[in-house]
């Protein structure tokens, strides 16, 4: 794992040090609110509907026990003693004190960690597969390249002020857990008929009030390439992206209007430029950062323990088999820590919590934690011997919750509960239709589905690449829930359709029940995944569960 070296304190000292006054002069007076403004944005503070809220950066989603601990303090000593994790590998603390953030920000340097861009028109948290370095189908780890991103981009004297913000996702295996084609840069780890490593680059992708799925801009780029070729993109973007109409500047929308090839000569513009002035230093620089991220010694060891807890202790049978995931090294499994039981905030995690999965990675996990972009955290690499002991522990803090990737392991964003922006709420919802199919106990006979909520236009939810998608909207005053059908936001990535008109928050969740148990008797048998089905099928038999009442009614003669 990455360490800072000594460049990285101090910067972030500064940074730190340099907070400190600007928001000693906000609290004197001497910088007003909208003064102040951009000073805390390029330091991670918002101020949202009841209080400031700080997001702090966890670079592509990998943390240390130190690291964690240190996110437990902030929640328990400056905070209400939770941080919501979110779709951006990034945790949030909703009720800090202006006059504590400082202080908050100094604990998070003291183990290298910071807020430095997750907010503000520029490059953001980087983001990464959160199965790093352990999946199976990886063919190189992509943290390496994240990490040569963030330094990059941190504080790039050309790029802090951009058309909107940009975000960046890289992954390294044929399954696309990073989300790469909902982001304006999105990277790929290739390897070309000569076996050489390269890079697959994609364009143009993000969600919000005009979704688009990325394009490929090039289908392969060398590894000294790729620095200079994303310096290319983002300046060619910087150029060419609109600053009248903020609803217009997001990079997805200068692709669109530039057309493909066209916006790709313009990067290959830039590319003649950028190129010559990295004179190899990014390829040494890179070589340095990839020792950082040696594999952990992985033990030789019988795994006993673990088949006969699998054979004699149901409970620990389902959590393996919903939770784990198969890793690269022999007698390794990954486990996924769901945050989501039923009745639970999505992506909440007490500073208790926090504390424990913190012991359970230096215990069992080779000191690796990770958070993932659906707000659970990983430990990715843990022997199997040692989990029927880490399933004991994550029952008695109250974090084994069978259901990765079920139904109610719903990604959900902060809504109008925390968010200024917001038009509905998103987490009532997202608890209450977990709370309905745990009564109904069909969860794991429903078998792989993601339910994705957001509270506004914005998508922070993801809904767009939900299975099923649920936006929150405003109507003349009362929230209605706009439900989309056959998103996917892996390697098959697509754009839910609107199914037809929203639902009240007193119908929303009858409605989801109903396509669900709808689905169970459109699918062709307990393989077919409810994506496969409504793929298969198409929308009209989904629709017509969703809206029984139009279904019902009779088609009309035509006149005679």
């Amino acid at each position: 794992m990455y360490h800072y070296n000594d460049f990285d304190r101090a910067f972030v000292q500064e940074r730190v040090n340099q907070f400190r006054g600007q928001v000693e002069r906000r609290i004197d007076g001497s910088l007003t609110e909208e003064e102040f403004r951009p000073l805390r944005l390029m330091n991670g503070l918002y101020l949202q509907l009841h209080a400031y809220m700080l997001r702090v950066a966890i670079p592509y989603g990998t943390l240390r026990s130190d690291q964690m601990r240190t996110l437990a303090l902030l929640a328990e000593k400056w905070d209400r003693g939770y941080g919501h994790f979110t779709t951006r590998q990034n945790i949030q603390y909703n009720w800090p004190a202006l006059r504590d953030v400082p202080d908050m920000l100094q604990a998070l340097a003291d183990v290298g960690l910071h807020a430095i861009q997750t907010s503000g028109n520029t490059i953001r948290n980087v983001t990464a597969d959160h199965f790093a370095g352990a999946a199976q189908d990886e063919i190189a780890d992509p943290r390496p390249v994240a990490e040569l991103l963030r330094q990059w981009s941190t504080d790039h004297p050309e790029f802090q002020f951009l058309p909107r913000k940009f975000k960046i996702a890289v992954t390294g295996a044929s399954a696309d857990r990073a989300v790469i084609q909902a982001h304006d840069i999105g990277i790929q780890i290739v390897e070309n008929a000569a076996g050489e490593i390269g890079y697959k680059v994609l364009v143009g992708g993000g969600l919000g009030r005009t979704p688009m799925i990325g394009k490929v801009i090039e289908d392969f780029v060398s590894q000294e390439d790729l620095l200079p070729y994303c310096e290319a993109i983002v300046a060619a973007y910087n150029l060419l992206g609109r600053r009248d109409n903020k609803y217009k500047a997001r990079l997805k929308i200068t692709v669109f209007e530039n057309g493909l090839d066209g916006f790709r000569a313009a990067v290959n513009e830039q590319f003649t430029r950028t190129k010559p002035a990295f004179s190899g230093v990014d390829v040494k620089l890179f070589e340095e950062i990839r020792a950082q991220f040696a594999p952990p010694a992985f033990r030789a060891a019988p795994t006993d323990a673990y088949d006969a807890a699998y054979a004699a202790d149901p409970l620990f049978r389902s959590w393996a088999d919903t939770n784990l995931t198969a890793h690269r090294a022999q007698g390794y499994a990954i486990v996924s820590v769901s945050l989501k039981k039923p009745g639970q905030t999505p992506g909440d995690a007490t500073a208790e919590q926090m504390r424990v999965l913190a012991d359970l990675a230096e215990a069992y996990g080779h000191d690796e934690l990770r958070i993932s972009h659906e707000q659970n955290v990983i430990l990715p690499h843990v022997h199997k011997d040692d989990l029927p002991a880490l399933h004991a522990a994550l029952r008695k803090h109250d974090l084994a919750a069978a259901n990765i990737g079920l139904v109610s392991d719903i990604i959900a964003c902060p809504g109008m509960d925390y968010c200024a922006l917001a038009t509905a709420r998103s987490i009532p919802v997202a608890q209450q239709i977990a709370l309905r199919f745990e009564e109904l106990k069909l969860e794991h006979d429903v078998g792989p589905l993601k339910i994705k909520i957001s509270g506004c236009i914005n998508a922070c939810g993801h809904h767009h690449v939900g299975h099923i998608g649920i936006l929150g909207l405003d109507r003349a005053g009362v929230e209605n829930y706009q439900v989309t059908l056959g998103g996917s936001g892996d390697e098959t990535a697509s754009i839910g359709e609107r199914a037809g008109p929203g639902f009240s928050a007193d119908e929303i969740v009858p409605a989801i029940e109903r396509l669900v148990l709808g689905y169970l008797d459109l699918r062709a048998g307990p393989e077919e995944t409810f994506l496969d089905a409504y793929r298969r099928l198409g929308p009209a038999p989904f629709k017509s569960v969703l809206y029984p009442e139009q279904a019902a009614k009779p088609e009309r003669a035509d006149a005679a």
